[in-house]
């Protein structure tokens, strides 16, 4: 006879059928949570059965996966983090810069979402037990709360993601919501809004600040053109993201935020909205370190501090071409084209040394004694080169790694230019770390206070108070 629970089921010696195991009984032998397991039964890692709402699981694959696991015996209480962590459901993950900064912090990454391959294998290789989605177009807030092993009725307590960011970006074509990337970050939104989450968690490129909800090529503006629409104005796609999410009862707050203020050796900046589901503004994120080592903060990490030490190690990376070598062999640590001889600046560029803008891309050394520059997909594109201070190279995939602070062991997969790509387009490390403080601090109701004064970037109008033209105030946040 069965006896049937929500939570367990209990199958008698008697009926010649093997005793299953509960979800709470497999997670504590797995040092796992209750919701990982779920979705681990749900994707087929672990041999289940459902029995009304509530999954059975066959004890030999646990204790497989067990071994796997390094494991040789169950905990006798759950796993201490997990009762105390946020738990996070992460879309357009990537290679996890953002997760694993939001770990370090103490969260917890129950589930992932990536179309791109090699990003997926990634996922896979070093976090074999996340259940990992694939296009998030083919994603329903019920397949969601399924593969991550939730209930319908089961709160959710982050959903976190950089939707593609191409569609922004001023070296793009800034097709905004019109490009089928900004609908995805639509969709993402809709599909957020549905789920509810305590916490939502954006992240984007500076372009996304000046964006139009409905971009107008520049050959069609100014002279007998007619004047820019409302939508067709900068900033419109923030605005209208913003109007969306509050729309659902959620506080918005949201900063330019300067990576190296943060604890990474480099100055990458990045937009980052928190959007709170009790309707209190989530404070901006605290800095940790400052530029000169004001506000009695320690001053930025270098590049030095960050690969100082790995570089008698064998380094993996791609080559400059021939006749750029011509070039960096006359130019040393944190030098550009504009140090050469100017006899020789015009041919270094070719064509280039008539465009506008400053083009410091071209033939750059990074400094030692400075951070990096923003990291970007390809470190030897002609206008984006990201060559060592001394060696005729560019940097290593290890040193990718070590300026967005990944472990050295995070095996990325995939070849050489995707390994880059991954590392390229992730979230530092630490910027994602201040986030996960910020949200635990906030969800204790002791939000952390970030210095009074303090500059989080060059540019006006990149927070929201600013860029929305609202009050300063920020309430005290209740407790969900």
């Amino acid at each position: 006879m069965s006896q049937v629970g929500y939570k367990f089921v209990f199958v008698t010696e008697t009926e010649n059928i093997p005793s299953l195991l509960s979800v709470a009984n497999a997670a504590k032998m797995l040092q796992l949570s209750e919701q990982r397991v779920r979705g681990l039964a749900t994707t087929g890692q672990l041999k289940a059965t459902k029995v009304g709402s509530s999954w059975v699981i066959a004890p030999d694959s646990v204790d497989e996966l067990a071994r796997q696991r390094g494991l040789v015996a169950p905990l006798q209480k759950p796993h201490g983090k997990d009762a105390e962590s946020l738990k996070v459901l992460s879309f357009f993950t990537g290679a996890m810069g953002l997760d694993l900064g939001l770990e370090e912090a103490g969260l917890e990454t129950i589930l992932a979402c990536e179309f791109d391959k090699w990003s997926r294998a990634t996922i896979s290789k070093n976090k074999p037990d996340i259940p990992l989605l694939g296009d998030v177009w083919n994603c329903t807030a019920s397949s969601i709360r399924e593969a991550a092993g939730l209930a319908s009725h089961d709160d959710i307590d982050v959903i976190a993601g950089g939707p593609p960011c191409q569609a922004f970006s001023t070296a793009g074509n800034r097709q905004g919501f019109e490009d089928i990337r900004g609908n995805v970050f639509l969709h993402f939104i809709d599909l957020a809004m549905e789920l509810k989450p305590k916490y939502l968690v954006l992240e984007n490129v500076r372009g996304l600040l000046s964006a139009a909800l409905k971009h107008r090529p520049l050959n069609q503006r100014g002279g007998s053109n007619p004047p820019l629409t409302e939508e067709e104005m900068p900033g419109g796609a923030l605005k209208f993201i913003v109007s969306k999410i509050r729309a659902h009862g959620y506080a918005i707050s949201f900063n330019l935020y300067n990576a190296a203020n943060f604890g990474a050796p480099q100055t990458r900046e990045r937009v980052i909205l928190i959007c709170s589901r009790n309707g209190e503004k989530v404070p901006y994120l605290k800095p940790t370190r400052s530029e000169t080592g004001s506000f009695g903060l320690p001053a930025w990490k270098t590049f030095r501090d960050a690969v100082g030490d790995i570089q008698n190690m064998e380094h993996a990376h791609i080559n400059f071409p021939e006749d750029r070598l011509h070039y960096y062999r006359m130019l040393g640590p944190g030098q550009y084209w504009k140090h050469l001889p100017e006899e020789l600046q015009k041919e270094a560029l070719g064509n280039s040394y008539h465009s506008g803008g400053g083009k410091t891309g071209f033939l750059r050394r990074l400094s030692w004694d400075k951070p990096s520059p923003t990291l970007v997909t390809h470190p030897a594109m002609p206008a984006t080169d990201l060559a060592h201070p001394e060696e005729l190279r560019p940097l290593s995939i290890q040193e990718y790694k070590r300026v967005q602070e990944f472990p050295d062991n995070w095996d990325l997969q995939g070849p050489l230019v995707q390994q880059y790509k991954q590392v390229g387009n992730a979230v530092p490390i630490p910027l994602g770390k201040a986030v996960g403080l910020q949200l635990l601090a906030h969800s204790k109701g002791v939000p952390l206070v970030p210095p009074a004064g303090f500059k989080y970037s060059r540019y006006r109008g990149t927070n929201d108070v600013e860029f929305l033209g609202e009050s300063e105030s920020v309430s005290e946040p209740s407790l969900f």
